[in-house]
C-alpha cells in the first residue's frame, strides 16, 4: 500500500445500476469531459463502490477490475486467479513484465507472494495510473514499478530477458488493437527466456481476437495452450517459448505445492490445462 495516497477529489452521484455510487477523478488530474454529451458515454475511467467492493470501470456494461475492501491483495476475478498458472511452467520467475494496470490486481498479487521477482507494469492510460492509489496499488520502488508508456512501443525498447509477460490490456471496447497491430508478440517471444510464458487475456469484442491470435501463432506456433474463463466472457491463452515442458506428474507436484504457498486452486487450473475439448488429454497440447 502507498505510504502517501494521492488527493483526488470525487464527484459522488447514484450509479444507474443500483450497484454503488460512481466516484469520479477530478479534473485537475484528467483534462477534458469525463462523458460524451452525446452518447452519455463515459470516456475517461471511473470508480463504482459498494460497501464491500471497488471496482474500475470504463463504461457502464464493462468491469474492468475489482477489489475487496477487507482484502485489498486478493484476486477477486477468476481470470487472474487463473492467469497465475503460468507457475505451473515456470515456479520461480525472476523478471515479470506486465502490459495493463487496471486496478492493480495482478501486480499487488505477484509483488506480494513473488517477493523474489522484479516486476514492471505498464499502463497506457495515465488516467488509469492516477487512480493506483485508490486501489492500494505499492509505490514504485527497486522490485516495482510503473511505467506510462503504450505496450508494443515499450517492450520494442526492452532489451532485458523476462521469464513472463503477463498482457491485460483494454479498452472500452476489449482487448487493445495496438499489440496485435505492431510486432508485441514477435518480441515479446525475443524477450522471453527458455522456458518463458506469456499469458494473454481475451476479453470485450470477440472479433477483436483473431488479429490477436494470428499474431501469437506467429511467434510461437504451435506453443499455446487456450483455455475458457466459465465466470466471465474471457478466454486465456498460454503462449511458451520452448516446446519442451515438464511432465504431468511434475506438474501435479508442482499444483499441490502452489495450492499450499498461495491458496489459489492450483490442481483444478492444470486440469483444465491438461483437457482437450473431450476431455481426454493427459498432458498439455500446444495448439
Amino acid at each position: 500500500m502507498s505510504n502517501k495516497r494521492r488527493r483526488h477529489s470525487h464527484v459522488e452521484r447514484s450509479w444507474i445500476l443500483g450497484a454503488g455510487v460512481v466516484r469520479e477523478v477530478e479534473r485537475a488530474y484528467t483534462a477534458g469531459a469525463s462523458q460524451d454529451a452525446r452518447t452519455g458515454k463515459w470516456l475517461r475511467p471511473f470508480i463504482v463502490e459498494t460497501s464491500s467492493e471497488r471496482h474500475l470501470l470504463f463504461s457502464h456494461d464493462s468491469v474492468q477490475s475489482t477489489m475487496r475492501l477487507d482484502d485489498p491483495d486478493a484476486l477477486t476475478c477468476e481470470y487472474t486467479r487463473k492467469m497465475m498458472a503460468f507457475l505451473l511452467f515456470n515456479p520461480t520467475p525472476e523478471r515479470i513484465l506486465m502490459i495493463g494496470l487496471g486496478g492493480g490486481s495482478l501486480a499487488k498479487f505477484c509483488r506480494r507472494y513473488l517477493p523474489h521477482a522484479d516486476i514492471t507494469v505498464v499502463e497506457i492510460s495515465a488516467d488509469v495510473i492516477s487512480l493506483r492509489d485508490e486501489f492500494y496499488v505499492p509505490i514504485d520502488d527497486e522490485r516495482f514499478r510503473v511505467v506510462h508508456d503504450e505496450g508494443s512501443r515499450y517492450l520494442a525498447r526492452f532489451d532485458d530477458a523476462v521469464d513472463v509477460i503477463l498482457v491485460d490490456a483494454f479498452d472500452h471496447t476489449g482487448v487493445a488493437l495496438s499489440l496485435a497491430a505492431s510486432d508485441f508478440y514477435a518480441d515479446a517471444a525475443s524477450r522471453l527466456t527458455p522456458n518463458g510464458v506469456l499469458v494473454l487475456n481475451l476479453s470485450g469484442e470477440p472479433s477483436r481476437y483473431d488479429a490477436h491470435l494470428q499474431r501469437v501463432h506467429e511467434a510461437f506456433g504451435n506453443r499455446t495452450i487456450l483455455v475458457p474463463v466459465r465466470a466471465g466472457e474471457n478466454d486465456l491463452l498460454f503462449a511458451f517459448n520452448s516446446p519442451h515442458r515438464p511432465d504431468a506428474q511434475e506438474l501435479q507436484e508442482r499444483a499441490q505445492r502452489l495450492q499450499a504457498q498461495l491458496s489459489l486452486a492450483f490442481p483444478r487450473y492444470l486440469r483444465l490445462l491438461l483437457q482437450d475439448v473431450n476431455g481426454n488429454r493427459s498432458e498439455p497440447v500446444f495448439r
